[in-house]
């Protein structure tokens, strides 16, 4: 399996597609930045996006190939854990 994936200094986001079913490694060549693991039937992307528009070009890529998608989850890395979840609560006298 693959290690957790760490902050981008370009301020792309860490994704993870799961796929339903084993995808070759060969594969891994036309994701490029993308960690490419299988397991017991499934196959799990890991990598940094930069932006929507080149997520909606990852899974249309991932459509053509024709393995049903699981899921799509965007990385919370150890930078933004740290981050105010809501940015009023770090003002005072607000």
């Amino acid at each position: 399996m693959s290690t957790t994936p760490s902050s981008r200094p370009d301020g792309s986001d860490i994704y993870e597609i799961r796929l339903d079913g084993r995808l070759d490694p060969r594969w891994s060549a036309r994701f490029d930045g993308m960690t490419l693991t299988t397991g017991d039937g499934f196959t799990l992307l890991t990598g940094p996006v930069v932006d929507q528009a080149a997520l909606h070009g990852l899974l249309h890529q991932l459509r053509d190939i024709g393995l049903p998608l699981v899921s799509v989850t965007r990385v919370e890395t150890d930078d933004e854990s740290r981050r105010p979840r809501n940015p009023d609560t770090s003002r005072t006298g607000a």
